[in-house]
């Protein structure tokens, strides 16, 4: 198969607005918009993407799960529970800035192993501008730092992220197999991650001296409406469960979102419009843009090339190694760039349909959800959570704490190529316990 006429016009598109996005020339959200307008122009044009397909490329459960989470944080948000977790987190941390960054990302990396990384990241972004602000310290190396491992927990398990879950029903592994065959390498990737950002992030991580003075503050005067904060944590409890089990029950993770929702307004009755203005609908309609924007390209059948192209390998008995290998950074690198979910759904049938051949294909399921999870730290838009991160910063309006896409990519980079490295020599050492 070669690269046609809509593949190369489709890939041009996409490197343009992506370029247009970088450079912060325009905002990323009315880049976005403006992308997915010229995409679908161009696919009716030339006969490769239809407006009913660009309709269909928005994964509405993904825009619909943020926007429910957004507004039962923002409830959250207003019974003063954050301020509370705040002082609480800064005084155990001693307002000692690198241990208070390894326990915050000790505790959504935990999180986003059985609450998915992009809930977590809604939850705790405002928890850490927070706690910032009581030790008077930059939030940008403690909110990056998040956003990353929270991508890196989510890994580990079937719930974590998105392409897990795929990846999990396509290939019929549980819960528990799940977690057994990617806690190893992910605990592995984490602690080398984790030594990075403290090492790269080290001169944002100087203590203020006036930082010790702010420890005094009382936490239990922090809560604002305990009525309303136990009838929130009761629609909480209620998503987190309903998370656990929504695959079994083959809910949407949107559709437990909204249950939690609904449960939360018939338990407080909050006003519609103050609720809505929780709903940061500028990430929501960037997501919306790029879900256009890659269904242009998935349509016009280069994805699949590539695909196609690596699964050619898989063939030899001998090279499924390197297939996996290069299956992993293939999806990293790929993922780092396009959202991870069109580029899971192409290979899922394509590795699926090796079976067919004699082909052993699990080592290829664990590789494709290291590849696209890991891949997700290296840019600013690779992942939801990196989004959302960016976006609390912009809205915070504290000097010095923005950071430009091409700042994420000297970060994130290098976290996400250390991961890679670590995760292939633990493939290599261990890639018996993968077949």
């Amino acid at each position: 198969m070669f690269l046609t006429d809509p593949m190369t016009v489709s890939a041009a598109m996409l490197l343009i607005i992506y370029a247009v996005i970088f450079s912060e020339k325009i905002h990323r959200t009315n880049a976005a918009i403006i992308g997915a307008i010229c995409m679908v122009g161009i696919g009716l044009w030339m006969d490769f993407y239809s407006q009913e397909q660009a309709l269909m490329a928005i994964d509405a459960n993904t825009i619909l799960l943020l926007a429910a989470m957004m507004m039962l944080v923002g409830l959250f948000r207003q019974t003063g529970a954050f301020e509370y977790l705040a002082i609480l987190i800064a005084n155990i941390s001693k307002a000692q800035p690198a241990r208070l960054m390894i326990y915050l990302c000790i505790a959504v990396s935990v999180i986003s192993m059985f609450l998915d990384n992009v809930t977590t990241i809604i939850i705790f972004a405002p928890l850490t501008l927070l706690i910032t602000r009581i030790l008077k310290l930059n939030p940008l190396p403690f909110l990056v730092a998040e956003a990353m491992l929270s991508n890196v927990g989510g890994i580990a398990t079937l719930v974590g992220d998105p392409p897990n879950i795929m990846i999990g029903s396509a290939a019929n592994i549980d819960f528990t197999r799940f977690l057994i065959h990617m806690a190893p390498p992910v605990f592995t990737v984490w602690v080398f991650s984790m030594s990075y950002l403290l090492w790269t992030f080290r001169d944002e991580l100087k203590l203020p001296i006036s930082a010790s003075h702010k420890l005094h503050l009382d936490r239990r005067h922090a809560i604002k409406d305990p009525a309303k904060l136990i009838k929130t944590l009761i629609a909480i409890v209620f998503v987190v469960v309903l998370f656990f089990i929504h695959h079994h029950l083959k809910l949407y993770p949107a559709y437990v979102a909204f249950a939690g929702l609904a449960l939360a307004l018939l338990l407080i009755s909050p006003e519609p419009e103050s609720l809505f203005k929780e709903i940061n609908w500028s990430v929501l309609f960037f997501f919306a843009g790029l879900f256009v924007i890659v269904g242009g390209v998935e349509s016009s059948g280069l994805l699949h090339l590539i695909g196609a192209e690596l699964s050619h390998l898989a063939e030899d008995p001998q090279m499924l190694l390197l297939t996996c290998l290069l299956l992993m950074w293939v999806a990293a690198l790929l993922s780092a760039f396009v959202d991870n979910i069109p580029f899971t759904v192409t290979m899922i049938p394509i590795i699926a349909g090796l079976e067919s051949h004699g082909i052993n294909i699990q080592p290829l399921w664990w590789a494709l959800a290291l590849g696209v999870g890991l891949g997700g730290n290296g840019t600013h838009i690779g992942a939801t959570a990196n989004i959302i991160v960016v976006s609390e910063l912009e809205k915070s309006k504290i000097p010095n704490a923005e950071i430009s896409p091409l700042q994420w990519m000297r970060k994130g980079f290098p976290v996400m190529f250390t991961g890679l490295t670590v995760s292939s020599v633990f493939y290599i050492l261990m890639f018996d316990y993968f077949t």
